[in-house]
């Protein structure tokens, strides 16, 4: 599994819109549909929901790719 550390600077960040920070998606469009399709799992568990708040420390894992949040 390919392994990418992704900074934040807020409090949070939606579960979408980190999927494009992190460069797993190109679009929302994109994105929204990973999530929606069940492909995308927080911490180990399927999300549906696109804005869910992302905090430091969560773990975001789509097909063969991972990302840490920090």
């Amino acid at each position: 599994m390919e392994t990418e550390r992704v900074k934040i600077t807020t409090e949070f960040i939606k579960l979408d819109a980190l999927l494009k920070f992190s460069g797993l998606c190109d679009t929302g469009g994109f994105a929204k549909e990973l999530v929606q399709a069940g492909k995308v799992k927080v911490n180990g568990e399927i999300c549906t929901m696109r804005g869910k708040k992302i905090r430091s420390g969560d773990v975001i894992e789509v097909d063969k790719y991972r990302v840490e949040v920090e």
